[in-house]
């Protein structure tokens, strides 16, 4: 149910370091993101919390934030 980890995000020969928590069931639900399986899901960069989803979105990713709009799209694909 609970995964944590970080993912590195190479950019100008530097890495982002994005933390994360995400807690995904077996099946999609109504409450999951896109109707998925994750339904708690936190995203964490240089100690700022940049993604906030927990039945909803507390804090969506901004669109110009390269790092957590990557970060996101690999939770999604491995999680969703």
């Amino acid at each position: 149910m609970w995964h944590e980890g970080t993912i590195g995000i190479p950019k100008d020969d530097k890495y982002t370091i994005a933390h994360y928590w995400v807690k995904a069931f077996e099946e999609g639900s109504e409450y999951g993101i896109n109707n998925g399986r994750i339904s708690k899901l936190t995203i964490k960069i240089a100690g700022k919390i940049t993604a906030n989803y927990d039945r909803g979105w507390d804090i969506e990713p901004a669109e110009d934030d390269e790092a957590t709009q990557i970060a996101y799209c690999i939770l999604l694909q491995n999680y969703n």
